[in-house]
């Protein structure tokens, strides 16, 4: 059973989240989960064969769960680029009957995607596009475990992190171990572009976070600056999604036609990503940690500067003067979170996010399926149903 849903007890997804995501996959009929499902079981095939020790710590970190967004926007993606029709999935209203014929394994559209998938006519419903929802995922467990490292966390979703558990070495080997399988899974699709559209926001994840290595524990950080970083560091990723979903959508013949719908998914993409991490900034100082699984005002402890306290240094001369150095525990990074709140900067924040996914919605194409585009604004709510 995927993890995509239904992680509420491990203290890093919401009840109204939960519902988002699944309303989701209720309007995207019976082939939206199976395709979530064999993503699931395929991430942990992965992680699995990697062989002891790292295996173990591989497993732990992509089956701790998390609203699987990132896949969810690859397939998503790719059924909005291929269009509706006799290949497309089913229509909302055919939703029973899907779900009745491929538990059957009758349904017509998901076999013949099947048997045509070893010669490239039709991939999207089939392994290729699996392979593509699981390597983005990988690349983003790869980070996370990286991050850790580097933060010096000790928890990550609400249970020990990597490197808590067994040290800085077996986290770092963890995470490259993520990387590249990741690479090894896309590779496997034979697509140079597909390839060049996750490298590329790989390699904006290394320029974020060295952006971000640069600004710990600086005085002052402009806004234009601390954006850049987000749209590096997040937003990138979230990018590489819906462009992988738009290629693997199109047989390698037609992806000259794929690459404005492509552009324009994945300008879609990044507008929410970049909204997803400031929300996440919101709710490191507003917390708890049962909201968020790490300790509120972690990363005001390692030296990053935030939208808030950007927002709040504004506001408030003498949080002008704070260093972020000198904060010495939870409790110094707790009363500083206070402030910060106590300037009303946590509500400038969710409205600049809100106002991003407000813009993301407005430039879905029109040119979209007929409830493709309503599957895409679910998504983007989901980014920020957490922070109402």
């Amino acid at each position: 059973m995927m993890n995509t849903v239904g992680s509420t007890a491990q203290g890093y997804v919401t009840e109204d989240e939960e519902d988002a995501v699944a309303e989701i996959m209720r309007r995207g009929g019976a082939e939206l989960r199976e395709l979530m499902v064999r993503t699931e079981e395929h991430l942990e095939r992965v992680a699995t064969e990697a062989g002891a020790p790292l295996a173990t710590h591989a497993t732990a970190t992509v089956l701790a769960g998390g609203k699987r967004l990132r896949p969810l926007l690859v397939v998503l993606a790719a059924t909005a680029a291929a269009g509706s029709g006799e290949d497309g999935w089913p229509a909302a209203e055919e939703d029973d009957r899907s779900r009745e014929t491929l538990a059957s394994g009758a349904n017509p559209r998901f076999d013949r995607s099947q048997e045509t998938l070893a010669s490239g006519e039709n991939p999207r419903f089939g392994q290729h596009l699996v392979r593509a929802a699981v390597a983005v995922e990988l690349v983003h467990s790869a980070t996370l475990v990286h991050d850790d490292v580097i933060d010096g966390a000790q928890l990550r979703r609400g249970h020990p992190s990597v490197v808590a558990r067994a040290g800085r070495r077996a986290a770092i080997a963890t995470g490259d171990l993520l990387f590249s399988r990741a690479f090894a899974e896309l590779a496997y699709n034979g697509e140079v572009a597909q390839l060049r559209a996750l490298s590329d926001a790989s390699s904006a994840l290394a320029a974020g976070e060295l952006l971000q290595r640069e600004d710990a524990y600086a005085p002052k950080v402009a806004v234009e600056r601390y954006l850049r970083r987000c749209e590096l560091k997040t937003a990138a990723l979230f990018e590489a999604a819906c462009r992988l979903g738009a290629l693997v959508a199109h047989r390698p013949r037609d992806q000259g036609s794929a690459g404005a719908l492509a552009d324009a998914l994945g300008t879609f993409a990044r507008r929410i990503g970049l909204a997803f991490q400031l929300l996440d900034d919101v709710l490191d100082v507003s917390g708890p940690v049962e909201r968020t699984g790490k300790t509120r005002g972690a990363d005001l402890l390692d030296g990053t500067v935030t939208l808030p306290l950007i927002l709040a240094r504004e506001r408030e001369e003498g949080l002008a003067a704070v260093d972020l150095a000198a904060l010495t525990g939870p409790e110094q990074a707790g009363e500083l979170c206070d402030r910060i709140t106590a300037t009303g900067a946590l509500q400038e924040a969710r409205e600049r996010a809100l106002a991003l996914v407000a813009e993301a919605k407005a430039m879905l194409p029109a040119i979209l399926p007929n409830g493709r585009a309503a599957l895409l604004d679910l998504v983007a709510d989901a980014v920020v149903e957490r922070y109402r």
